[in-house]
Parts: C-alpha cells; sequence; structure tokens
C-alpha cells in the first residue's frame, strides 16, 4: 500500500521514524509530507496513495477525488468535519477517526480557563507586571458552582468528573442524548440547563443540529453573569451573538479555543475585542502526551485496516 501522511502528528522523528520503519519491513511505502494548504500541491502529493493520514487540516473534496487508488483515510483527530465525507463516500474511501486521544488534555484546558476566568487570572497577572494590586478583582471559587454541560461523551463525561472533584454541581442538556441521570449528571432539558448553569461547558460534534446552537436565542436563556467555556467547535457558537453579550456584561466571561476558522485569527475577529475573554489557538487537545497517544491510536487504526478489520469507524 502506498500511505502518504499529509501533515505532522506533533510526535518526535525518532517515533515517527518508528512507525515508518514498521510499515516498510512489511512491504508498504510510507511518505511524510510538511502541511500545506495550497490545493494543488496535496493533489500532487495525495494523488497516487491508496492510504491518506491526517490530523486536523482541511481534505476536500478536489483533493479525495483527485486519488483514484484511495481506499481508506486514516484521521488522527476527534471530529472530521474538516474531511469531505461525501466525496470520500463516493470514492469509496473507508474513514477512521482517533476519538479518545484527548479526553483529559481537552477536559484539564476546560478546567483551566473556568479557574482563570473565575480568578481574573489575565488582569491580576498584568496588575501585578504593572505594580498593581487586586483591588477591583477579588475572584470566585469553583466550589458550589453549577456546571452546565453540552456533550457528554468522553470528553464531557472527563469534564463532568474533574468539575465534581472541586465541589461542582454537574447538570447536562438531555434534548438529544436522552440519557438517564447518574450519581455524577443530572440530565435537563437544555432550556434548563442554560438557565441554571454557572458555567456552560460545550463538548458536542459539530452537525445540522449543534451549528448555531448557542446564538441569541440560547445566550439570553443563560444564567446573567454565567460563563461560557467551547472547547468544542466554532460553529457551535455564534459569534456575534456571544461578543454582544460579553461587551454588554449579559454574560460573566468566556473561554474559547475554536472559532469558525483554524488561527491565526483576523486582528479585528469580535472575541479579540471583548472583556473577560480568554482565546486560545485551538491548543485544547495538545500535550505531548496526547500528540504520542494519538499517534498511537491512528497506527494501530491503520493496522487494523490493513488487517481487514476497521476500528474507529466514520465511514
Amino acid at each position: 500500500m502506498n500511505i502518504v501522511l499529509l501533515e505532522s502528528l506533533g510526535i518526535p522523528d525518532s517515533l515517527l521514524e518508528q512507525y515508518a520503519a514498521k510499515l516498510c519491513a512489511a512491504g508498504h511505502i510510507f511518505t511524510a509530507y510538511p502541511r500545506t494548504g495550497d490545493t494543488a500541491r496535496l493533489i500532487e502529493e495525495a494523488r497516487d496513495a491508496d492510504v491518506l493520514m491526517l490530523a486536523n487540516m482541511p481534505l476536500p473534496g478536489e483533493v479525495i477525488r483527485a486519488c483514484t487508488h484511495l481506499k481508506f483515510i486514516d484521521v488522527a483527530f476527534t471530529g472530521v468535519d474538516h474531511v469531505d465525507l461525501l466525496a470520500a463516500r463516493e470514492m469509496g474511501a473507508a474513514v477512521s477517526n482517533a476519538s479518545g486521544y484527548s479526553n483529559d488534555s481537552v477536559a484539564e484546558l476546560t478546567v483551566c480557563m473556568a479557574l482563570a476566568l473565575l480568578r481574573n487570572l489575565p488582569q491580576v497577572e498584568q496588575r501585578c507586571r504593572t505594580g498593581g494590586t487586586k483591588d477591583g478583582l477579588v475572584g470566585q471559587e469553583l466550589r458550589g458552582k453549577t456546571v452546565g454541560l453540552v456533550g457528554t461523551g468522553a470528553i464531557g463525561s472527563r469534564v463532568a468528573q474533574l468539575f465534581s472533584a472541586f465541589g461542582c454541581r454537574i447538570i447536562a442538556s438531555g434534548d438529544h442524548s436522552h440519557k438517564p441521570s447518574t450519581g455524577l449528571i443530572t440530565y435537563l432539558p437544555m432550556a434548563e440547563v442554560l438557565a441554571q448553569a454557572d458555567i456552560l461547558s460545550l463538548h458536542c460534534p459539530l452537525n445540522d443540529s449543534t451549528r448555531g446552537l448557542i446564538g441569541a436565542e440560547a445566550i439570553a436563556r443563560m444564567k446573567p453573569g454565567a460563563l461560557l467555556l467551547n472547547a468544542a467547535r466554532g460553529p457551535v457558537v455564534d459569534t456575534i451573538a456571544l461578543a454582544a453579550a460579553l461587551q454588554e456584561g449579559r454574560l460573566g466571561g468566556a473561554g474559547i479555543d475554536v472559532f469558525e476558522t483554524e488561527p491565526p485569527l483576523p486582528v479585528d475577529h469580535p472575541l479579540l475585542h471583548t472583556p473577560n475573554t480568554i482565546v486560545t489557538p485551538h491548543v485544547a487537545f495538545a500535550t505531548a502526551q496526547s500528540m504520542e497517544k494519538r499517534a498511537e491510536i491512528v497506527f494501530h487504526s491503520l493496522d487494523c485496516w490493513l488487517a481487514g478489520e476497521q476500528i474507529n469507524k466514520i465511514l
């Protein structure tokens, strides 16, 4: 098989060489390229591949349809909305993801953002650097807060565990999941989650039912002064509506790791100019440990597919 890796997996070269050597020893061809946004170049790199491997770079249908030998797309990422699945289906290509690799890393950054917002961390750090004091910036404790989750898959469930350890009450939307309440999570209608949550944390996939889910209407239902955390997908939130709520002080703050497009963001992006907002350039998944874990998952998926058994199946 001609196996082509289209971008770095964020692991040491020595580890990638070990994976490549194992494939080559089995008679396969393995080629790795640096990431590119040039479609023509991407087609040239991918066109003869039987297997394409990538992380979160966009893989448009134009590229997929140019790969006449393509049989398998191995995605080293949880979400696959950056891959044209319609084109993959047209070409008869199987698709697998690497679900589970970043459960801890995303959950930990989510809690980190909540703590930073509650304790005014960016502001007090700047005050200290400029000779100021804490005056007017006394924070709040996480303990006793109600955390509302939208999405309680592997990542959302881990977030629930971490917030619970801080003494939070955990509620979650049951509108789509239809899950029974547990000792850790109480499932409620979405309207109740919005109304009760001191912190609303998003961990749902991006699809037709979640695109724009947190818009002006949902934000208006949220508890005054609540915090919004988004480490899911940018388009789940209406950025303009969120920015307006932050500017007007209806929400107490936001921690945003994902946007409509991948960073770098334009300098006039609304959330770069709102108060009490922590923005990070899509890094929730990115730790040394998660990068090695996802490489392990994605190469194991490849081994299984080569052996005739697809795991982590999307298509």
